[in-house]
């Protein structure tokens, strides 16, 4: 149940190589609002869904997200339905906290359904990604200012990706009501409503880094300091920028 000063609930996982060509899930734990589902997955690595017990975040709710991929193992973690960050009888904002580390050798895709920003809510995002120096990453992130006819609520996105203990990607965004000025203007949304990003770490883009690019309109492709890249883009609606990214990604494989 939720109290006055909001919920507070943590998923924990953890991926190994089980030593037969697979991925074995020794650490699945949640609680709360916050359901881990392992579901089918094709090949030799682990499937994993978030799925929503509870409604939210709320205001004054703290959600964490915690994955580790060890050494060889490869973990796909996804969420069955939007989020939808919504107000909250408590009072101040609601946190969305993502820990993502990965081993030398281990992959991770980290592809949730996209975060909507309700009218009157408040939530702070912030995504920290460690990984080794061999280690892979596609992530996505999805956020969408209101619903369908309704102004958002104030939404911070940060996103930090550190690969061998460099820096590669420290970024963040703020949009909605009391965010700093100009974030719906032509230098960052440009009046879109929906904003998305990919990350993708591989090792050969340190020797052989991707070009910087349009990807049609409403995206760009750029390579980052280290072995990444990172594909931006807007779109009027979440279905266009799910296309946008998806596209992207292809156009990467």
């Amino acid at each position: 149940m939720r109290g006055s000063a909001g919920v507070r609930s943590v998923a924990r996982i953890l991926a190994r190589d089980d030593g037969r060509g697979g991925t074995s899930l020794p650490v699945l734990e949640s609680d709360g609002p916050l359901a881990l589902r392992r579901t089918r997955s094709t090949g030799t690595g682990a499937r994993v869904m978030l799925v929503g017990a509870m409604s939210g975040p709320l205001g004054g709710d703290h959600f964490t997200v915690e994955a580790r991929v060890e050494e060889g193992a490869r973990l796909s973690l996804g969420s069955a339905a939007a989020t939808i960050a919504l107000p909250g009888q408590a009072k101040g904002e609601a946190r969305y906290d993502v820990r993502l580390d990965v081993a030398d050798g281990g992959e991770l895709h980290w592809l949730p359904e996209q975060l909507i920003s309700a009218h009157g809510s408040d939530l702070y995002v912030a995504t920290r990604v460690e990984l080794a120096a061999t280690a892979r990453l596609v992530l996505r992130e999805e956020q969408v200012l209101g619903r369908t006819g309704e102004e958002p609520g104030r939404l911070t996105s940060r996103l930090t990706v550190r690969v061998a203990d460099r820096v590669v990607l420290d970024q963040e965004l703020a949009c909605g009501p009391g965010a700093p000025g100009g974030w719906d203007g032509p230098a960052v949304l440009a009046g879109h409503r929906a904003v998305g990003q990919l990350v993708v770490v591989r090792p050969e883009f340190a020797t052989e880094p991707v070009t910087a690019r349009a990807l049609g309109e409403g995206a760009s492709l750029v390579p980052l300091a280290g072995p990444a890249a990172l594909v931006t883009a807007v779109a009027p609606d979440a279905l266009r920028l799910r296309r946008l990214l998806d596209e992207a990604l292809t156009s990467l494989a």
